[in-house]
């Protein structure tokens, strides 16, 4: 595997590099991860800096919808959901990843994203339940967003939740290189900035809150071949660079086929259609004219099945209600606004839309009528009306769940099993909770890797930091 630094673990003989600054913590990526961590460092009273290699924090989490699921949280039980438990939210990814998780991290992840969620609420972010329908494997309602249902108004509002805060970030900084002693513990990181001049920060725990691999086309190859040629819908970041800081340190890799794919990806304008029309009665249909699989079962896996037709294309078929539904999420009405959407008076028109056969694609929605036998193991509660609304769409990779194995409490793991000592990893540089392959995403996971691994991993930094101070 080759990633983008060209020397990425330095040693130096003392305990202490030669350094431009100390700081306690020191955070690799300002995404969802990286701030909030920040913030939960602040609340601890621990000194930090964010280090982002762009101009502004984006990352994958402005890509993204921003959706978070979540059991347990005080928005949650505002909206009348009392039936959720960090139990039954654990059961639900796990079900959805065939056991394949980690079990040790799904109990950590679905017990801190509950309280993640409610303190970030206490600084400000306020959050709404999504309602009227279930993501793919949730058994209950429990997926938080902003009012405004994107992930770049997520990443302002916590970018801005930082700044008020007064937690140094340092954009256009290229973190490279991790600085170990002799004794194998983290003393600090180089990093290059614009121009071309190199600095080096000391610190007493480092949390690698940067990036997965899926950016990096020739890892994509070796480890993702089924999205080779797969359009890359998440943040060019994603370059594996921690995956190869692990590999020279002898740290333990985990679920390295794992990811996130999107059967929805709207082509060409590239943008992002809501499954939720696809969970509320849209249907995937070829240029045949004929469905192929069964949507309900999650986006992620739908990447390869949409992939898999010809030309890698399907349409996204759905009519007035669900129409209705789309509008209420910014990424449908961007695509509807650049074009993406088209409106067909009859099944006549349909088909000369998608360019297959009438008769064939009249049986494809016949198909859907109530009380007829399910197709693809789907069973529909009514069929589409005229006029139909038609999206083209193809298969995209988001981002990588696979990455550096962590403990519970966040720290790197060798391959032996023992933990580093000072050294973290969370959202998309740490292993998740999806398993090993693209069916074992739930919705959201992404997210909730990120928000809770970082909630998780300012709490460990925090009590080493504080451990440190109490020694003599």
């Amino acid at each position: 595997m080759k990633g983008n630094p060209s020397r990425p673990i330095r040693r130096v003989a003392r305990a202490e590099a030669d350094a431009d600054m100390h700081v306690p913590v020191v955070i690799v990526g300002g995404g969802a991860c990286g701030l909030t961590a920040a913030l939960m460092l602040a609340d601890a009273g621990v000194a930090c800096v964010v280090l982002e290699r762009d101009a502004l924090p984006t990352g994958s989490t402005a890509l993204s919808s921003g959706f978070i699921p979540a059991p347990g949280t005080r928005t949650q039980r505002a909206h009348g959901v009392l039936d959720d438990s960090v139990e039954r939210f654990a059961a639900d990814i796990q079900a959805k990843a065939h056991g394949r998780a980690a079990p040790a991290l799904v109990e950590a992840y679905a017990a801190s994203i509950g309280p993640a969620l409610d303190a970030l609420q206490e600084h400000g972010l306020q959050w709404m339940l999504l309602d009227g329908f279930l993501y793919p494997g949730h058994s209950v309602r429990r997926m938080h967003a902003l009012a405004q249902k994107t992930g770049a108004s997520l990443m302002a509002a916590l970018h801005s939740t930082v700044e008020a805060a007064g937690i140094p970030v340092l954009t256009q900084a290229l973190v490279d290189t991790l600085v170990f002693d002799a004794e194998d513990r983290l003393v600090g990181i180089d990093y290059a900035r614009p121009g071309g001049s190199r600095e080096t920060l000391a610190c007493d725990a480092l949390l690698l809150a940067c990036n997965g691999f899926g950016g990096n086309a020739q890892m994509v190859r070796a480890l993702l071949p089924e999205m080779a040629e797969a359009t890359f819908g998440g943040h060019i970041g994603n370059d594996g660079s921690a995956i190869l800081w692990g590999e020279s340190l002898g740290a333990r890799l985990r679920d390295l086929g794992g990811y996130q794919g999107h059967g929805s990806w709207v082509t060409p304008q590239g943008a992002l259609m809501s499954w939720a029309v696809m969970m509320e009665g849209g249907v995937q249909i070829n240029c045949k004219g004929r469905r192929f699989h069964d949507e309900t079962q999650g986006y992620s896996e739908a990447a390869v099945h949409v992939l898999a037709q010809p030309g890698g294309i399907a349409w996204n078929v759905f009519d007035a209600p669900l129409l209705a539904l789309a509008r209420g999420f910014p990424d449908f009405c961007d695509a509807e606004a650049a074009g993406a959407l088209r409106r067909c008076e009859s099944v006549t028109a349909l088909a000369d839309c998608m360019g297959c056969e009438p008769t064939v694609l009249q049986a494809t929605l016949d198909a859907m009528g109530g009380g007829t036998p399910p197709t693809n193991g789907r069973v529909f509660t009514r069929a589409l009306d005229a006029p139909y609304f038609a999206v083209k769409v193809t298969g995209a990779l988001f981002h990588t769940q696979g990455g550096l194995d962590t403990a519970p409490d966040m720290r790197v793991l060798r391959h032996d099993g023992t933990p580093f000592a000072n050294l973290l990893a969370a959202g998309g540089a740490a292993g998740g909770v999806s398993g090993d392959a693209v069916w074992g995403y739930l919705s959201g996971n992404g997210l909730l890797s990120a928000v809770a691994g970082g909630y998780i991993a300012a709490r460990t930094a925090a009590a080493l930091i504080q451990s440190t101070k109490a020694s003599p």
